[in-house]
Order: C-alpha cells, then sequence, then structure tokens
C-alpha cells in the first residue's frame, strides 16, 4: 500500500531519536518518558501572561463557560436517564456504534473515524484548544502555571498544562470553576465557530448535471451488462452527452429490445457496455413507451438541497451525527466529512474546496464531542471537578461539607453506569 513505507519510516524515525534521546539523558528538564511515549515540557509560559491585561473579558467569558457547562451537564444527564430507561425497554439489537472499537476516537481504530490528515489535525489542535484554556484562565485567577508541553507516541496525542499544586489548593469557588471549565468552553467555541464556516461554505456548492450512475436494477439491462459502479455517462451509441436530460433525450427515441451502446468514464477509464433495452417497470413510469436502462444517478440536486439546510439548529445536530449515517438521509451529508468519489459528482467554486470542507468538519465536530464529554458531571472530567466546587459552594456555608466527596462520587459511578448501559446491554440481551 501507498501509506505503508512513510508510516513505517515515520515510526522508525521517531523510535531511533527516542532511543538516542533516552540512552544519553539528553534534555533532562525538557523530556520525559512514559513506556513509549514521550513528554515534552517547558517551563517557559510567560505566553499565558499576555491574557492577564483582558482579565475582565475572560471572567466574563468563563462566567460564561461556566453556565454552558452546567446546561450541558444537565442536559446529558436527562438524555442519559431516558437513553437507560429506553434500552432497558426496547432491548435492542446490538449495532455497529456499539462495536467496542467504535467507542475509542482513534482515527482508522473507530471504523466511523477515518485515518486522515484532517482527522488527525483536528485532534492535535482540539487538545492544544483545551488545555490552552486552562492554561489562560489560571493566569487571569492568579493561579501560577509551572509548565506546558505535548505528548508524543510517533505523533502528537495529548497536551498540558500544568498549574501550581499550592495555588490551585488555595483557589476556590467561581474562579476555580471558571479555571477548569475554560477548555470545555473553547472546544464548544471553536467546533461551532469551525461548524458556521462550513454551512457558509457549503453554501456555494452546486449541483452538477453530470449524467452519474450510481447504481443499477437489478436483472435490467445495466446490471446483465455489468455496468461499472459508480460511472459517468460520456457518450450514448457513439453521441457525446453531458446531462441526464440529454441521455434521456438519446433514449426518447428507442423502444424496448433495441440495442445501445454507452460509454462511460469509470473512476478515470473509459468503458463500453452495449445494452438491450427492456421495457419500464410498472412502479416507475407505467405506460412508457422508450426502452429502459435500469440505471440510477446520483441525484446531486437534492445533495445540494440537504446542503443548504444545514443552517439551522436541525442542521447543526445532523452535522453532529454525520459521520454515523444513523438517520434517513444521512448519507447525503456523506461529503462532508469524508473523502468520496461523490465529492466529484458537485460543483465547487475553488480548487482544494474539499479538502478545507473536511478541516472545518473534524475540527468542528471532535472539538464539540470533546467539550460535550468533559462536561459530564463526573470525575476526573472538568464537568466532575465543577459539580465539586458547585457543591462545596452550596453545602460547606450550611455544614455539610463532608458529604460533598461522596454526591460528587456517587454521581460519577452514576454517570459511568447510564454510559455502560447502552453500550454493554444489547450484547447480553441477544446472547
Amino acid at each position: 500500500m501507498d501509506w505503508l513505507f512513510p508510516v513505517v519510516l515515520v515510526i522508525a524515525l521517531y523510535a531511533v531519536i527516542a532511543g538516542v534521546i533516552w540512552r544519553n539523558g539528553l534534555f533532562p528538564d525538557n523530556i520525559t518518558f512514559y513506556g513509549p511515549i514521550m513528554m515534552i515540557k517547558t517551563e517557559k509560559v510567560g505566553f499565558f501572561d499576555r491574557f492577564i491585561p483582558f482579565r475582565a473579558f475572560f471572567r466574563v467569558y468563563g462566567t460564561i463557560g461556566v453556565m454552558m457547562v452546567v446546561f450541558i451537564s444537565a442536559l446529558m444527564m436527562y438524555l442519559l436517564v431516558k437513553t437507560t430507561e429506553l434500552t432497558l425497554l426496547t432491548r435492542p439489537e446490538p449495532t455497529d456504534f456499539q462495536k467496542p472499537q467504535n467507542l475509542l476516537l482513534i482515527p482508522g481504530v473507530n471504523e466511523f473515524i477515518p485515518s486522515s490528515f484532517a482527522v488527525w489535525t483536528a485532534l492535535v489542535l482540539t487538545i492544544a484548544i483545551h488545555e490552552f484554556g486552562h492554561g489562560i484562565l489560571c493566569r487571569i485567577e492568579g493561579i501560577a502555571v509551572k509548565s506546558t508541553g505535548l505528548l508524543l507516541a510517533v505523533i502528537p496525542i495529548g497536551a498540558f498544562v500544568e498549574p501550581d499544586e499550592e495555588d490551585l489548593d488555595k483557589t476556590q469557588g467561581m474562579p476555580k470553576m471558571r479555571m477548569f471549565g475554560a477548555g470545555i468552553t473553547n472546544n464548544l467555541c471553536v467546533g461551532i465557530a469551525c461548524f458556521i464556516a462550513l454551512v457558509l461554505l457549503l453554501g456555494m456548492v452546486a449541483p452538477s448535471p453530470a449524467p452519474v450512475v450510481t447504481g443499477v436494477y437489478m436483472d435490467y439491462p445495466a446490471y446483465e451488462a455489468d455496468l461499472p459502479i459508480p460511472s459517468v455517462i460520456m457518450n450514448v451509441n457513439g453521441e457525446p452527452v453531458a446531462s441526464r436530460e440529454e441521455v434521456t433525450a438519446s433514449l426518447s427515441q428507442t423502444r424496448p429490445g433495441d440495442s445501445l451502446t454507452l460509454s462511460v468514464d469509470s473512476d478515470g477509464t473509459p468503458v463500453e457496455r452495449t445494452l438491450i433495452l427492456s421495457e419500464w417497470p410498472d412502479e416507475l413510469a407505467s405506460g412508457m413507451e422508450s426502452g429502459f436502462m435500469g440505471i440510477m444517478y446520483y441525484d446531486s440536486e437534492r445533495v445540494v438541497t440537504v446542503l443548504g439546510n444545514l443552517a439551522s439548529p436541525e442542521g447543526m445536530l445532523y452535522l453532529l451525527i454525520a459521520p454515523l449515517n444513523i438517520v434517513p438521509g444521512a448519507e447525503f451529508l456523506r461529503v462532508i466529512p469524508y473523502d468520496s468519489v461523490e465529492n466529484t459528482y458537485l460543483q465547487v467554486p475553488f480548487d482544494g474546496f474539499w479538502p478545507l470542507i473536511h478541516l472545518l468538519f473534524w475540527v468542528g465536530w471532535i472539538n464539540i464531542m470533546v467539550g460535550i464529554f468533559n462536561a459530564l458531571p463526573m470525575l476526573p472530567l472538568d464537568g466532575g471537578h465543577i459539580l465539586r466546587e458547585g457543591l462545596n459552594r452550596l453545602l460547606e456555608g450550611r455544614g455539610l461539607g463532608g458529604y460533598v466527596d461522596r454526591v460528587v462520587v456517587s454521581v460519577s459511578w452514576a454517570v459511568l453506569f447510564m454510559l455502560m448501559v447502552p453500550i454493554l446491554l444489547p450484547y447480553l440481551f441477544h446472547l
């Protein structure tokens, strides 16, 4: 495979560099190893101090973020309760979504997430955006930042900001909640901004008139002639055609039983097939007198209509489930997350349009998913820390501070249970 050699080369290069650094104890203040994972850190963290003059803005930003986290936590808890109830009542069959590998946000392992430049870039940006939010709000709230850095395992797999523990312990209440919520807020804001840019760009897509064949009817002429799928019709009986209308016009002169020669482009390869036309099926066009090829066209007009309908709150929800293909019509959204042949069947305003769309989608999607997950009221997630700080603020003044950790631990276990129910129970129901 084309990608195998460069992947092996990059892994080997990483192993050599990491081995040299580890054996010779190079850069001891900046590089630490945890098995094959290399942690690169720096104590030069003055970058975060640049945001201190904008303290008022970031405190408002952080407060709004905490309110967003609380709202999302409550909404997710409601959805988890309803999902658990529905799972117990309906006892559904396991789906592809519940396969163990599809529970992990690992490109190439998760069947719905491709191992592509756009996805890996989105993962690295999401981690950096999240951690930088914590670092900025640390300085805004007077918490010193000791170090920041990256975790590498051939490629960046994580980022971190290390606050001063003493300063962190001294900080209580809303300042601490703002710091914990800043990463989630950053992820959600960046994700929503990417989706807005994505929708605006998709509004520039136009349908292609090209007669693109994406399917054939079984036991009809195109099926019998083994017409390649997908393909683009270039000539009918030697006459060039550029649209579905021109193909229809050519067929209007034919009758069932006539022989017709189709020249098509199949992935850049010219292919010619001879079809013996049949009568039209009654369910498609009763009474049609022309011959029937038995082909299905790519409906680029409908795809463009679906893309145009994304500029709505409901459309944003469709974007979130676009990779999963779990609702009717989601197949028309595949052009957004995936590099597929369908991308070539639509007219776009400039070269590099689809790579930009893929990048915006995955940066937006992964940021929003990571933000939502981290908002769950469950330790060690940021939502769990915010829950604990909120309960401390609420209960300590009433002499009930000793119950805070018990409540937080109980809620964390309840959330974990409800996360596992729709994933594991379908397998247990159908053993």
